[in-house]
Parts: structure tokens; C-alpha cells; sequence
């Protein structure tokens, strides 16, 4: 399951710096399934120390960890709804991630010009939300004043049933109220889905600091995270400056140089952490001696729809689930083992997968 994450925010706030950071993570390995990448994608590893602990007990000629995509999404301006800066370009981009990381500029620098002239997160912030809102605004108009005379006049029951929650959610966005803070019933969400609408996608603030205040809050910091509890939403400190020189790093230097800051994990690692808890997402495992390699899922998947993540032939073929408990594994480090004490469990397609769950599939096509 491909996860993507556009990375947005207004000029001048440490979004290029971070992306960069990133690039310089790029995995593009040969066991990464696309042989070119878009110049404004960087993929980076999930950081899992399961992997680590399944590699040297299975010893496997391969180990591939999940991944997670950034985007890229070219600086904001204000007016971008109107066409201002890149416009529609940045708009359209941004439409087909599954989550945004709103980069927020919470430091001082006199030789870093701010656009809006002072360092304030909430106005900018509430820049770029107001033009999230009037992309979306426009779009709802435009498919109002398509569909409204259709379901005043043949009574089509689906298209008043698109009428009535379209205009719910232009009262919302009105009100400069973000979709993803509305409730909806599963069938309104199918409704909403062919829109692909900005506000309804989860959003993480990302609070940009200087190195000093990478470990702690600060006075702009504390504004982001009182600002994104009102929102429902989540915010993580990060310094993007030190992202960039972590990433030249090799990885025990980099858990070093986080210790002596008393941080224990990376600002890029926070912001993986607190997205995949934003999208409701986990990690099963497939090991043997060929490949141990973790793969994403959505909670609450049954363990036939995590073996089509695999193959669609096994999806189809599906039979049985013999799935361990990663936990089950580490505590007696041995396959054997584990089955002799009744730690083996044969599920069923409507199983419902957990995160760390070890899955071998039986399938017939």
C-alpha cells in the first residue's frame, strides 16, 4: 500500500530544506519496485526495529522495510485559489496525496526573509488553510450549479442526495471550517470521494524550530500545538535544518548525535510515526529465507484483503492465514517453538489483521 504525504507551506519556512532532507534519504534501491522517480518525490524508509530483530533470525537474502512518499508541493502563496504563484499546478498536486504536512515556520532568522514580513504560525497557517478552503469552495459551486436544476427537476434521488451534502459542506467551508471535521456516514463519504476534496484529507502541522528547541517547545511551537488541538489534528517539533544534516549521516552517527541531544527519534521519524497513526495505518510481516519484508495495511483489514496487498491471485485463491505474533516470536526466537505452544494461528478471511502480526498465506488459484 503506497502511502503519500504532500509537504506544504508558504515560502521561506523550511519545506525545501526538509524535502532535501528527504532526497538524501532516497531509497531508490534495487528492490524498490520503480526504476525513475518524479524530481519532487523523495521516498524514505518506515523506520521498524522488528525488521532488524527478523533479519538476523531468519538471515534472508533480502529485507525490504515499507516506504513512505513525500511530495513535494511548490511553495504556497496567498491567492493561490485564484491562480497566484503556481495556482491550479499546486492545487492539483496536492489532490492526490492521502495526507498533508503543513510546515509551519516557528523560528527567528534575520537572514531568512519572511514573506508576510514578521514570524507568526497561526496567520500562516490560516493563509494557507483559507486557500485550501476556497479551492474546494470552488469546486463545490461549480458542481452545484451543474447538478442543482437536475434534482429539482427529475427528482433523481442520488442527485438530490449529492445537492444536500454538498451543500452542508459549503456552509462548513463558508464558516472557514475544514470537511475533515465534519462527520459523514460511510455512503456520504462514497458520494464525496470523486471530488478528492483538500479539507477533508488528515493533516499534520509540522513545527519547524531552530536546532536549539528541536528537543523542547518553544513561544511559536506551543501557538501550533494549542491551534492543532482545537483542530482535532496532530503537530510534531522538528528541525529541518537538523534533518538535513542527519540525513548525511550514517545510522549509528545519527542515533549518537540524537542522544547527546536527548532526542530519540529524528523529526523525519516523528513525522512517519504521527502519519501513520493519522491514517489509521499498521504493519504485518512476511519472512523465510529468501525475504523478511513489512508491509502496510489499514486497520481493520481481514487478512484476505492483506493478501492481496501481496497478489491479487492470492486474494482470490485465498484459503487460510497461518499468522505469529511478532511478540510471540522475539520472546522464544524460534518458528518451532512458537507452534509446539499453540502460538500458531490458523485465521480465516474475515480475520482481522494486527499490527506486528507475521502472516504466511495459503491460497489455491
Amino acid at each position: 500500500m503506497a502511502l503519500k504525504a504532500g509537504i506544504v507551506g508558504l515560502p521561506n519556512v523550511g519545506k525545501s530544506t526538509l524535502f532535501n532532507a528527504i532526497t538524501k534519504k532516497n531509497i531508490l534501491a534495487a528492490n524498490y519496485p520503480f526504476a525513475t522517480i518524479d524530481p519532487n518525490v523523495g521516498v524514505v524508509t518506515v523506520p521498524d526495529s522488528r525488521l532488524e530483530f527478523l533479519e538476523n533470525l531468519y538471515l534472508p537474502k533480502n529485507v525490504v522495510p515499507t516506504t513512505f512518499e513525500f511530495t513535494d508541493i511548490a511553495g504556497l502563496v496567498k491567492g493561490a485559489s485564484k491562480g497566484e504563484g503556481l495556482g491550479n499546478k499546486f492545487l492539483s498536486h496536492i489532490r492526490e496525496v492521502d495526507a498533508i504536512v503543513e510546515v509551519v515556520r516557528c523560528f527567528q532568522d534575520k537572514n531568512i526573509i519572511h514573506v508576510e514580513g514578521n514570524v507568526d504560525p497561526i496567520r500562516d497557517i490560516e493563509i494557507i488553510n483559507v486557500e485550501l478552503i476556497l479551492a474546494d469552495l470552488e469546486i463545490i459551486d461549480n458542481r452545484i450549479e451543474k447538478i442543482a436544476k437536475k434534482a429539482q427537476t427529475t427528482k433523481d434521488k442520488e442527485a438530490i442526495e449529492e445537492v444536500e451534502i454538498l451543500t452542508r459542506c459549503k456552509k462548513s467551508l463558508e464558516q472557514n471550517v475544514p470537511l475533515r471535521l465534519l462527520d459523514f456516514t460511510p455512503e456520504e463519504k462514497l458520494i464525496l470521494k470523486p471530488f478528492n476534496f483538500i479539507t477533508l484529507k488528515p493533516l499534520i502541522y509540522a513545527a519547524n524550530v531552530e536546532e536549539e528547541s528541536a528537543a523542547n517547545e518553544n513561544e511559536y511551537t506551543k501557538k501550533v500545538f494549542e491551534y492543532a488541538s482545537k483542530e482535532h489534528t496532530s503537530a510534531i517539533v522538528m528541525s529541518a535544518k537538523m534533518e538535513s544534516e542527519l540525513a548525511e549521516l550514517e545510522e549509528s552517527e545519527k542515533k549518537e548525535f540524537l542522544k547527546e541531544l536527548g532526542i530519540h527519534y529524528s523529526g523525519l521519524d516523528k513525522l512517519i510515526f504521527a502519519t501513520y497513526d493519522l491514517l489509521g495505518l499498521q504493519t504485518f510481516f512476511t519472512v523465510g529465507k529468501d525475504e523478511v519484508k513489512a508491509w502496510t495495511f489499514k486497520k481493520g483489514m481481514n487478512a484476505k484483503k492483506c493478501a492481496g496487498l501481496i497478489h491479487s491471485d492470492i486474494e482470490r485463491g485465498f484459503i487460510k492465514a497461518e499468522i505469529m505474533k511478532y511478540t510471540d516470536l522475539e520472546e522464544l526466537k524460534d518458528e518451532k517453538k512458537v507452534q509446539e505452544l499453540g502460538k500458531l494461528y490458523l485465521e480465516g478471511k474475515e480475520y482481522l489483521m494486527q499490527d506486528g502480526d507475521i502472516a504466511y498465506f495459503r491460497f489455491n488459484v
